[in-house]
């Protein structure tokens, strides 16, 4: 079975920095795509950053230049170092991650989610 628990968020003032890490268990053959996504509330869950196995990276527009997403495949895990957070970066961050587990084929995979709170 496989899991990703996600940890590091909080509260922060605005302007500030929070660093979530993403770590996947279980019976893991590959990873192919990571990411976050985000979901405040009353709103649908978007896409925040993915990083393939190859390193190559891809941000929506509103976090470029402030949020990095990085990888370590030998340990399964998938960071977000979000700089000069801002209030409407208030949301429930997902780890999310596309990998082939023993007796499946590739699917994607979810963590519970972390709540990343950005006072003003």
């Amino acid at each position: 079975q496989v899991q990703l628990v996600e940890s590091g968020g909080g509260l922060v003032q605005a302007g500030g920095s929070l660093r979530l890490s993403c770590a996947a268990s279980g019976s893991i053959r590959r990873i192919n795509v990571m990411g976050w996504f985000r979901q405040a509330p009353g709103i649908q869950r978007d896409l925040v950053a993915t990083i393939t196995s190859g390193g190559s990276t891809d941000y929506v527009a509103s976090v470029k230049g402030r949020f990095t997403i990085s990888r370590d495949n030998a340990k399964n895990t998938v960071y977000l170092q979000m700089n000069s957070l801002k209030p409407e970066g208030t949301a429930v961050y997902y780890c999310y991650a596309n990998l082939w587990a023993v007796g499946s084929g590739y699917r994607d995979y979810w963590g519970q989610g972390t709540q990343v709170t950005v006072s003003s």
